[in-house]
């Protein structure tokens, strides 16, 4: 398998019980085969899509004194700027060559779940741009929708109702990520690349690359292969959350990106994770007493703390 297998969406947007079963069946095979795999007609607009790319672009070419002031307590909300190799995806290799930018679910000061001091739950930081706020949510927001639409699909494949899901992500921990990659300079340490080998934390990401490229992904087998743009399509993977609560029926993908173009490489990634009161455990039809769960339930908070310990442990340890 050189190529990553393309899932039409349409079927199940159109809301048909034939249409979720056909979507059900292809997802359910990518995410068994390679974990990785591209959507189209996704029903969300191209003007929109334009919109978030010109933002994200607007951002990372502000003052860097600009961006720095979105750093407050990135380490415990995962909210703000990251700046250029700030993270540490592949703990055996240098800090990535990136810089990014993270938004959750947007919640006032006064909310209840802030107020009590709900992990991950606070308030998005945001630049002083025109209109910036209200594109980056209009985006975050349709992506939601589709990976919840996308999981009622991943509900049925797993011999689930449809509404498995439904309450274990009306509130999520998930994560808009904004990202700028940099040409790879000539002066790179030996091993760093714009995003170490690593597989993503939740449930399901749904990535909008440029059409620069560089994302390259592993099959099962170890061998890399390119994951091109697509015109019109998102590329979505399996993260380890979900690979959890399937026992591993389903398992994420170990990919990175290698910005070797020489020129700026923007991309936007969603990472739909639980809600953190959301329990993380095998789901009824991925155990049986021949192949009992592998790991121990979870709150959907706890789980991702643990991810985001490993990754940015080496740099808060040399900061």
């Amino acid at each position: 398998m050189d190529e990553l297998p393309i899932i039409d969406l349409q079927p199940l947007l159109d809301g048909s019980e034939a249409g979720l079963k056909e979507v059900a069946a292809n997802l359910g095979a990518a995410a068994r085969e390679i974990g990785f795999f591209y959507v189209r007609n996704h029903d969300i607009p191209q003007t929109l899509i334009d919109d978030v790319f010109a933002a994200s672009a607007r951002l990372f070419s502000a003052p860097e004194v600009d961006k720095m002031a979105l750093t407050r307590d990135f380490f415990k909300t995962n909210r703000g700027y990251v700046p250029m190799k700030g993270e540490h995806l592949d703990p055996t290799k240098p800090s990535d060559l990136k810089e990014a930018f993270n938004i959750g679910l947007d919640l006032s000061a006064d909310d209840p779940r802030i107020l009590a001091g709900d992990p991950f739950r606070a308030v998005n930081l945001w630049p002083d741009l025109p209109e910036w706020k209200e594109t980056v949510l209009t985006y975050f927001d349709a992506v939601w929708a589709l990976g919840r639409q996308m999981h009622r699909a991943i509900a049925i494949d797993l011999n689930a109702d449809a509404t498995f899901f439904d309450d274990k992500l009306d509130a999520p921990l998930a994560t808009l990520r904004l990202l700028h990659y940099p040409p790879q300079p000539p002066a790179a340490e030996e091993g760093q690349i714009g995003a170490g080998t690593h597989t993503d934390y939740g449930n399901i990401t749904i990535l909008l690359p440029d059409d620069v490229g560089g994302l390259e992904v592993q099959r099962r087998d170890g061998t890399w292969i390119k994951a091109p743009t697509i015109e019109g399509a998102f590329v979505c993977n399996i993260g380890d959350c979900l690979m959890r609560w399937t026992n591993d029926t389903y398992v994420s993908t170990p990919h990175r990106v290698v910005n070797d173009t020489g020129r700026e490489r923007y991309s936007i990634a969603f990472f739909l994770d639980p809600n953190p009161d959301a329990t993380v455990s095998c789901m009824a039809s991925c155990q049986s007493p021949e192949r009992p769960a592998k790991y121990p339930p979870i709150s959907g908070a706890d789980y991702l703390k643990t991810k985001l310990d490993a990754s940015y442990e080496p740099v808060k340890a040399a900061q």
